[in-house]
């Protein structure tokens, strides 16, 4: 690819408010009049009455059909049929982010527009062009790079605030990531999301999201602890969902998700959230780029104050095991990852030192 080729690729439409499951018809009625719903068992019944009366009375079509826990090609070839038996022609995804891959992967090989519907604010994938395929065991299976953004991306605000408050502090972490990566992936002129190199406009959303959640995440998140939503909820939801997908997805990853990627290996983390995880690599990428103090204690307040993981500890590392950290170091410095995309060459060495610098730094704060 050559290095004037620079990308911006987003949803063709973003809406966020109240209440917008029950008037789901409004916003998919121009892209199909019979939905194929893959939903959440939880949410299942709910959509039923809410969505499906505003399909119904407005004298459309929709089958709703349960997602079976994990995004695998079966479950896809499934729905795919399903989706055919039923004569849709527009796929509806409700609820997490496997449920949503696998909507967006059945509305690619049926080459039928999607619209997502998140039910958690816990990562930015709602906005993206990739599907996460996993084997039956649960395994990472492969990336599934689809040709296009989803049609709409639906983020109700009641439904996300709703959610165990874990999730929705999970989100900032994995957004907070966003501006300091594109920054990297920037100044290196590496590869953004789609194998494109960063444009100014994916930088320019990834500070926006930043500068969102400084404003707004704390006020958010005591919210969300409440079980309500507020003009920062909104705000938060906005920068957690869209502002950070398109500005990862145009403005390219970094040595945070490279880091998470190799922390996924360590067996003490496997219940940490994903932006939990993002958040602590954070941490160590700053430590690799030497940034600012003053930044570095901005990022780590923002982190005190939602109540995200500070520490390998309180993520779950009850037992620092040097062994397993240096393969950490390796993972992330892995051919093809992301850590490729920092402005200077950095070694497995640097990471482990960063990681282990990052985590006595983080305890100083608590």
């Amino acid at each position: 690819m050559t290095s004037f080729v620079r990308s911006i690729t987003s949803p063709k439409k973003f809406i966020c408010g109240h209440g917008l499951l029950a008037h789901l018809n409004e916003h998919i009625q121009s892209f199909g009049d019979n939905a194929y719903v893959i939903c959440d068992e939880f949410i299942l019944e709910r959509a039923k009455n809410e969505a499906g009366d505003s399909i119904a009375t407005a004298g459309n079509k929709a089958t709703f059909e349960k997602f079976n826990y994990e995004c695998t090609k079966e479950e896809i070839e499934r729905h795919r049929d399903l989706a055919r038996k039923a004569g849709a022609n527009i796929i509806v995804g409700i609820g997490g982010g496997k449920t949503l891959d696998t909507a967006k992967a059945t509305a690619y090989y049926e080459k039928l527009p999607v619209v997502i519907f998140p039910t958690l604010a816990s990562t930015d994938a709602p906005c993206t062009a990739l599907s996460v395929i996993y084997k039956k065991d649960g395994s990472f299976d492969e990336y599934l790079f689809l040709p296009s953004n989803p049609d709409i991306v639906l983020a109700d605000t009641g439904i996300l605030a709703a959610a165990p408050a874990r999730f929705f502090a999970a989100g900032i972490g994995d957004a907070l990531a966003t501006y300091f990566e594109a920054r990297a992936c920037y100044a290196a002129n590496g590869d953004n999301l789609v194998l494109m190199k960063p444009s100014t406009t994916g930088l320019g959303i990834a500070k926006m999201c930043y500068e969102a959640l400084l404003q707004h995440a704390v006020k958010a998140q005591r919210a969300v602890e409440q079980k309500v939503y507020t003009r920062a909820v909104e705000e938060t939801i906005e920068a957690t969902i869209y502002l950070s997908g398109i500005g990862a997805e145009s403005g390219g990853l970094a040595a945070a998700h490279a880091i998470h990627n190799g922390m996924t290996a360590v067996p003490s983390l496997h219940r940490a959230q994903h932006g939990e995880k993002v958040t602590f690599g954070l941490l160590a990428q700053l430590v690799l780029e030497n940034a600012p103090l003053d930044e570095l204690e901005t990022v780590i307040k923002l982190v005190k104050d939602v109540g995200l993981p500070l520490t390998l500890e309180d993520l779950g590392c009850t037992e620092f095991i040097e062994s397993e950290w240096r393969q950490v170091a390796e993972a992330a410095c892995a051919a093809g990852d992301t850590m490729g995309n920092m402005p200077f060459p950095v070694e497995p060495d640097d990471v482990y030192n960063a990681i282990v610098t990052a985590n006595a730094i983080a305890k100083t704060y608590k």
